[in-house]
């Protein structure tokens, strides 16, 4: 967990990068800007106000860490704070050479070195790494001569951060504890921040053990079981809310306690076990057996359990619990499900 509440901003360097394949410019300022102490509280919300949640990355590269550009500006900023403004240019040069994609926006870069963040209970330095690319309308209200007039202006809103990415001077060997923020580009476009600029990747933590683990049990639900098994709509929801269940009580995943409590079937918990191994093989990630459980991965991840049975195109029978009060079965007049109840609200 991460906490902002004494974090200042010690130095701030904007440029403006434009998209490198649609000919647009990359503009390097002169100099460090000078802040106002106004202005600072402005940023520090522009800045951080978005980074809400616990999910961490780490910088890599595939053969060294040492041959990723932006981990050898950074560390060389941590290793000396007045060389920001250099390294600067040099992270705008490599953002505007990834900026090929036709549809990236251009605007201003902004590489800002902030002080005293708590990051898992340890005061760290970070670098801040931030992209505004889209503007909005500003009204301004002029009185002139007893009379009131508007004008217009496009300006950066501060309740809207484009692209951002808080690196923290902590596990710097592993490749640092990075946060990210991109609430523009949604489609392939989007790789060009994350995967070619940054080139980082999920950090091994218990919130990406804890959401790893929910969406892989999800699918051996929804997808393996009813290959392998004979299995109902119902019985599925049903294992799914169990599930939930298990991640909710409990404050460690075991994965013997999980599938012995959840599973219960030796035949299927076989599968559970041989479906969890190739989905680590073709994700590219390791699930560790046993873990502490991440409540914020648990809440963000519940939402993608789907316990609904839609029939046809009209009707949705919601099952959140009490498998035993629904029964499926098929008459002269077609397949039906039956529920039992003791109350009507």
């Amino acid at each position: 967990m991460h906490y902002f509440d004494h974090t200042h901003i010690l130095s701030l360097v904007i440029h403006q990068v434009g998209n490198k394949i649609n000919n647009e410019s990359l503009v390097l300022s002169q100099s460090v800007v000078s802040l106002s102490e106004t202005i600072q509280e402005n940023l520090i919300e522009f800045f951080l106000s978005q980074f809400k949640t616990e999910e961490y990355y780490q910088i890599y590269h595939d053969v060294a860490l040492s041959l990723n550009e932006v981990f050898v500006y950074v560390s060389q900023i941590f290793d000396d704070p007045e060389t920001l403004y250099d390294q600067s240019v040099s992270l705008a040069k490599h953002l505007y050479d990834q900026s090929t994609h036709p549809k990236i926006k251009g605007g201003e870069f902004y590489t800002v070195y902030f002080k005293d963040c708590i990051v898992d209970g340890d005061t760290v330095d970070a670098v801040g790494l931030f992209k505004s690319e889209n503007k909005d309308t500003f009204l301004k209200v002029l009185r002139e001569d007893g009379n009131f007039n508007l004008e217009s202006e496009q300006g950066i809103n501060i309740k809207k951060l484009d692209k951002g990415c808080l690196i923290f001077n902590k596990e710097r060997e592993n490749g640092y504890v990075v946060a990210v923020v991109d609430n523009t580009n949604k489609g392939v476009e989007a790789q060009y921040w994350i995967d070619d600029f940054l080139h980082i990747r999920q950090r091994k933590d218990e919130y990406a053990n804890t959401q790893n683990v929910m969406a892989m049990a999800k699918n051996f639900v929804t997808k393996e079981l009813p290959k392998e098994f004979e299995v109902s709509k119902a019985d599925q929801i049903d294992l799914l809310n169990k599930s939930l269940k298990f991640f909710k009580e409990k404050d460690t995943f075991d994965i013997e306690d999980f599938a012995n409590e959840v599973i219960e079937q030796p035949e299927v918990i076989e599968s559970f076990h041989n479906f969890k191994r190739n989905y680590e093989s073709e994700n590219d990630i390791v699930i560790d057996d046993t873990f502490a459980i991440s409540n914020h991965a648990f809440k963000k991840q519940q939402r993608s359990y789907k316990r609904i049975i839609n029939l046809d195109k009209k009707i949705q029978i919601i099952i959140n619990g009490n498998r035993q009060n629904v029964e499926q079965g098929e008459d002269e007049r077609g397949k039906f499900y039956k529920v039992y109840y003791s109350m009507e609200e």
